[in-house]
């Protein structure tokens, strides 16, 4: 349990602007609210890891200057073509941002970094491209599909973020252990450990 907590944590924290973002356009809150409130909640994750004394990650600081971004431009243009465009572009930077090697590792305990960080490597790339067939998509329903575009931006990022991470962090585990077995001849201490733990 303990494994899962550790991934599921700074998974949340680091999107907490954006899931407040969506749930609150899932349930048909204004626009400018929904907005405002993750902006907020973009805001608080910054400056609670700052207050902490903590690096920002790369992945916060860009969620925060696209969530400002976003809410200036809301507010100032008021056109809903901007805001159905809008989670493309935040999906393409975020994309482009998790093309670096390495960016996954904060969301495993550093003791298991060497049994499975070339595996959290890989997802990273399958997180990226999660995020540009997100963008593309999104601006697919926005332009061919426009009266589906609210429910598709509140239920699909979410759903498909949290159907990829299901499937990532099993695999983790499941190769975890299978190595873990492998280096301990048949028995998996360490795989026990991060599965009970």
């Amino acid at each position: 349990m303990k494994p899962l907590l550790y991934a599921v944590g700074p998974l949340v924290f680091d999107s907490l602007g954006v899931i407040v973002f969506a749930v609150l356009l899932a349930f048909h809150v204004d626009l400018i609210v929904a907005t405002a409130a993750g902006t907020v909640a973009a805001c608080a994750v910054v400056l609670f890891e700052i207050a902490r004394g903590r690096a920002v990650a790369a992945l916060q600081w860009i969620s925060l200057a696209m969530v400002l971004f976003s809410a200036a431009a809301t507010m100032l243009t008021g056109d809903p073509r901007f805001v159905m465009v809008k989670p493309s572009i935040v999906y393409l930077i975020v994309g482009a941002a998790m093309l670096r090697r390495g960016w996954m590792n904060r969301y495993i305990p550093p003791a298991d970094l060497p049994l499975v960080g070339d595996v959290m490597e890989r997802f990273g790339f399958v997180w990226a491209g999660l995020m540009f067939a997100t963008a593309a998509a999104n601006l697919v329903i926005a332009y061919a599909f426009t009266p589906w575009w609210p429910a598709f931006i509140g239920i699909f990022p979410l759903a498909s973020k949290a159907l990829l991470f299901a499937v990532h962090f099993t695999i983790v585990q499941l190769v975890g252990r299978a190595r873990t077995r492998r280096r301990n001849g048949g028995e998996a201490p360490a795989a026990r450990r991060l599965v009970a733990e």
